[in-house]
């Protein structure tokens, strides 16, 4: 049996479609969506359903929903009209994500270059600061609902899907096939062919749920042919595992500083700075912050199963190794742990010296004033 002609393809013809772009940032701590909602109009986000998708994949609890507008951003090759359907979406654990999306009609060759130009600094970074700008009004509404606010300079996280909706001119044949190159170039926000071997890992991980239609995802990019214009739901498990692993750096980036505090007092011997309680309290706070990070961003959309979405977000995770990164939390928590440990054990003993040192010294005045009185008293 042989396989379907591939349809003829122009690879000069333009192709239709819509590059979503993510970029998720870290708040604070946690949030009360319930005060936000009293703070600002805002609507739950829920789980949109296909046929594919089980009643019991929904969000506990539902995130928020914000329209942000319009917002002006010229990316290369796709012209400097405004991008339409800016929104901001808002999890319980103070993580906030924005989405663009961008209608293009391009070549893939355009494709192509659009894609190298994001992983440049002059594309990325115009585009984060836009999110930035566009969140900055809601973060001062938001703020008295954040616990632990803080408005984010230098930590963010992007991811970008190039959606190809029904009625385009390509099929899976194309992009596993003759387009494969293409497709890893996407992928990988390359502008330059691959080597085999890259290639090869690029489309390693491909899924698929009818004929018509198939996912490639990679670390910085999600290349997505659906057979139905609606695929909100895929789009939202690609935002959520985006969002978590901003929250899995973040709380590694924390660790680090706390690491290297307990570094630097265990080099320098600075115990008489070291204050036992107040490390075993931070070290308590943070065992509690990951504890609660990795039960918040797992179960806000339980994935489990065999399910399309569960094996799409297993593709994610795999990419963006998240398994690896809760990992060295726990390692980096276990390392602080015994630093403090270590700590506390010096500045007991060190106490407990100086104590003695002040006990002698004591008994030393004690003995000197009795021989004073005594001499006092003789020479009367």
């Amino acid at each position: 049996m042989t396989a379907d002609p591939l349809p003829p393809l122009d690879p000069a013809a333009p192709l239709t479609g819509q590059l979503w772009a993510f970029v998720a940032f870290d708040w604070g701590d946690l949030i009360d969506l319930d005060k936000v909602r009293g703070l600002v109009p805002a609507t739950f986000l829920e789980l949109p359903r296909r046929s594919r998708t089980p009643p019991s994949i929904a969000y506990n609890p539902p995130p928020l929903r914000f329209r942000l507008g319009a917002i002006p951003q010229h990316l290369p090759g796709l012209g400097p009209d405004p991008v339409g359907d800016v929104l901001a979406t808002v999890f319980d654990f103070a993580a906030v994500s924005v989405s663009f999306r961008v209608p293009f009609r391009a070549t893939p060759a355009e494709l192509t270059r659009l894609a190298g130009s994001l992983a440049d600094p002059a594309t990325a970074t115009p585009l984060v600061q836009a999110a930035r700008q566009a969140l900055e009004p809601l973060f001062e509404q938001l703020r008295p609902a954040i616990d632990q606010p803080h408005w984010p300079e230098g930590v963010s996280e992007e991811y970008f899907v190039f959606h190809f909706p029904p009625g385009s001119p390509l099929v899976p044949g194309h992009l596993l096939g003759p387009l494969a190159p293409w497709v890893a170039s996407l992928t990988r926000l390359e502008d330059e062919p691959l080597a085999d071997d890259e290639l090869a890992e690029a489309l390693r991980l491909t899924l698929r749920y009818t004929p018509r239609d198939l996912a490639v995802a990679d670390w910085a990019a999600a290349v997505l042919l659906d057979d139905e214009a609606d695929c909100t739901e895929t789009l939202q498990t690609v935002e959520l595992a985006n969002v978590q692993l901003l929250e899995y750096r973040v709380i590694d980036a924390r660790l680090d500083r706390a690491l290297q505090r307990a570094q630097q007092l265990l080099s320098k011997r600075a115990w008489f700075g070291f204050r036992p309680g107040e490390a075993a309290r931070h070290l308590g706070e943070l065992k509690v912050d990951a504890s609660d990070l990795f039960e918040r961003t797992g179960n806000v959309l339980k994935l489990v199963g065999d399910q399309y979405l569960a094996r799409l977000y297993r593709q994610l995770a795999a990419r963006f190794h998240l398994d690896a990164w809760e990992g060295s939390i726990q390692r980096k928590l276990d390392i602080l742990a015994a630093d403090y440990e270590v700590l506390i054990d010096q500045a007991a003993t060190r106490r407990g010296e100086f104590l003695e040192i002040v006990v002698i010294v004591l008994i030393l005045v004690e003995v000197v004033m009795g021989f004073v009185s005594l001499g006092l008293g003789l020479g009367h």
